[in-house]
């Protein structure tokens, strides 16, 4: 029995050498009392780089570092492994070669079998890589939040899959107004907008984010100090390496400013849009009142020539009914003009205050008696350079337009004041005088107030209306060098507000100086202003264009006054021809006639002007001003 105990203690012993050398990812040795290694395994090898024979007996202090032996931390760790029976510890160690590693150390006391210590077990692994992998990561995660951190332009933070906020950043700190000690640990749903979150809008973006992924988003959201902004929102679902669900990364961008710009640029290209649009339309109906006017000057010239010639009483009624319905054709032509800024004004400076308390009667009186009118004049009004005339006619324009939009009972207000533009409306700026008519009626869908100046556009019943009242006041508005805007909800009545510009230093302008001139293309129009002419005693020669009435005049001497149309065709125009005639002939008077005309620059012709259509006495009378009485 005792040979078989021995055999079996030295068949274990030499399993258990056997498995300890097999080891190579653990240096596993026996060190002595006194500090001296006595064992020597396979994975020693491999990590220190020393072979049995050569480390064997020498002091396992080698393996540590010159400082770490100069603070006594071998002796250290034996005398810790003596008193309590195990010491364990992480640190740099040396191998044969002197490179470092990072081992992980545990050193426990081996006692006989009476209990006396004979020495240390030693089992040491290198935990380089893992080591480099964990700071690697403590970097990454370090770099990351310090990335997160230092992101001002985007609220970057972390929920909870309930959706209270984890963890804040900088962006979110600027962006919406809290510190992370304020704000870490409240659901996220209190950026929301009451309203928002009376429809669980919060609790949708989370719900969606979740089921897809992702959510993005854009909408109003809540600052801490109840300002609201325009928000691009991204949430993204977490999940941990298990694919379980452990929150959401939110990211927040503050886009108001990206937004409101677009709006701004929106708004140009529509106001671009409208611009070219109404002056497209200017441009025709200028070309067709021209066209009409010629015919209504015929009409009219014939219809006088024939009153004056006809004896006969019935002959002489149908004429006159013919001369006031050409009159009438006339005033819409120049409703068409004014639209189209083709009309020359005639304007004088106004002190507005007057003229508004002047016209309130003609005003109310075109009102029903159930509407009230109501009169506001600001303090010390900027005096405006104008034609009052057509300033009436707008704001009477303006009454009866707000007067059909009242269907009961109601009110419009009309107010003037002092106003400092700067470029918001149509790029005016500068001191202007605002002129607002604002109705309680019913108002119009953003459809018809984007037509309202239109000439013939109307919503009114057939008979109605012409569709040229606002478009007069647009015309108006734009050929005083102002601008004409208006503001209108369903329900919410109507607000048009025409802005003129100040009178500068408060001092009238140059009155225009009338200067005009006669040459005309349309052969049957010229019969008839010729016979106007001589049957008020004057003599006319007509020719058809500027070149002919340009050799004409440089010929003969005897010519008294130069009578031409504006709009001709060949390379020269009855302006250009004007303008060479007073280079050479500065003695002779000019005046122009035409019913599409493009002098009027700033509200001043540089000749006098007849328009079209013009009646014989109104013929008369401009050349009259000029030359006097025919003999």
């Amino acid at each position: 029995m005792t040979d078989r105990h021995r055999f079996a203690t030295n068949l274990s012993e030499h399993g258990y050498q056997l498995l300890v050398n097999a080891i190579v990812d653990y240096a596993i040795y026996m060190i002595n009392l006194d500090g001296h290694i006595s064992s020597w395994n396979a994975g020693a090898e491999r990590i220190k780089g020393y072979r049995a024979e050569e480390i064997l007996g020498e002091p396992f202090s080698r393996f540590f570092s010159e400082e770490d032996r100069d603070q006594g931390l071998p002796q250290r760790s034996l005398q810790i492994a003596l008193n309590e029976g195990r010491h364990q510890g992480e640190g740099w160690r040396i191998r044969k070669d002197g490179t470092r590693f990072w081992a992980l150390a545990v050193l426990d006391a081996v006692y006989d079998e009476s209990g006396q210590i004979i020495g240390f077990a030693k089992i040491t692994r290198d935990l380089s890589d893992e080591r480099r992998t964990h700071h690697a990561l403590v970097d990454s995660e370090r770099q990351f939040r310090l990335l997160v951190d230092g992101v001002s332009d985007y609220a970057i933070y972390l929920l909870d899959p309930e959706g209270f906020i984890v963890s804040w950043n900088n962006g979110a700190q600027r962006i919406k107004g809290y510190q992370a000690e304020d704000i870490i640990g409240a659901h996220f749903s209190r950026f929301y907008t009451e309203e928002d979150r009376r429809h669980q809008l919060p609790q949708h973006a989370l719900r969606s984010a979740l089921d897809n992924r992702r959510y993005e988003a854009e909408g109003w959201r809540v600052r801490r100090d109840g300002e609201r902004f325009w928000a691009s929102v991204v949430i993204d679902a977490i999940h941990d390496e298990e694919g379980r669900h452990v929150g959401f990364a939110k990211v927040t961008r503050d886009i108001t400013e990206r937004v409101e710009t677009q709006q701004r640029l929106d708004e140009a290209r529509e106001q671009l849009f409208q611009a070219q649009k109404m002056e497209a339309l200017g441009q025709f109906t200028g070309g067709l009142a021209h066209d009409f006017n010629n015919l209504l000057t015929v009409i009219l010239g014939a219809t006088d020539l024939a009153l004056r010639l006809s004896g006969d009483a019935r002959l002489n009624k149908l004429l006159e009914n013919t001369r006031q319905a050409a009159l009438r054709g006339g005033d819409i032509t120049r409703q068409l003009l004014s639209f189209a800024r083709r009309k020359p004004l005639e304007t004088h400076r106004v002190e507005l205050g007057e003229l508004l308390e002047n016209s309130a009667p003609l005003l109310q009186q075109s009102l029903r008696s159930d509407i009230r009118l109501l009169l506001y004049i600001g303090e010390n009004l900027h005096p405006l350079q104008i034609d009052p005339a057509e300033l009436e006619l707008a704001l009477l324009n303006l009454v009866i337009n707000a007067r059909d939009a009242i269907e009961e009972a109601g009110e419009i207000h009309l107010r003037a004041e002092n106003v400092l533009l700067e470029e918001r409306h149509d790029g005016l700026c500068g001191d202007f005088v605002a002129l607002s008519v604002r109705d309680t009626g019913r108002g119009m869908p953003a459809e018809v107030r984007s037509r309202v100046f239109e000439p013939f556009f109307t919503t009114k019943t057939f008979g109605k209306g012409t569709g040229l009242g606002l478009a007069q006041v647009h015309g108006f508005a734009q050929q005083s060098r102002g601008a004409v805007d208006v503001r209108s909800e369903p329900a919410q009545g109507t607000c048009f507000t025409l802005y003129l510009p100040a009178l500068e230093d408060g001092a009238a302008l140059q009155p225009q100086v009338p200067r005009i001139l006669l040459v005309e293309d349309d052969e049957v129009l010229a019969d008839v202003t010729a016979s106007m002419l001589e049957t008020m005693g004057y003599r006319v020669e007509s020719v058809g264009d500027a070149d002919q009435a340009l050799q004409r005049l440089l010929r003969s001497s005897g010519y008294r006054l130069l009578l031409s149309d504006v709009i001709m065709p060949g390379r020269t125009n009855g302006l250009e021809l004007a303008n060479k005639v007073r280079e050479r002939l500065p003695e002779l008077p000019i005046l122009l006639t035409s019913g599409y005309s493009e002098i009027v620059i700033d509200g001043h012709s540089a000749y006098p002007l007849l328009p079209k259509p013009f009646s014989y006495d109104g013929l008369a009378q401009a050349v009259q001003r000029l030359l006097g009485p025919a003999d």
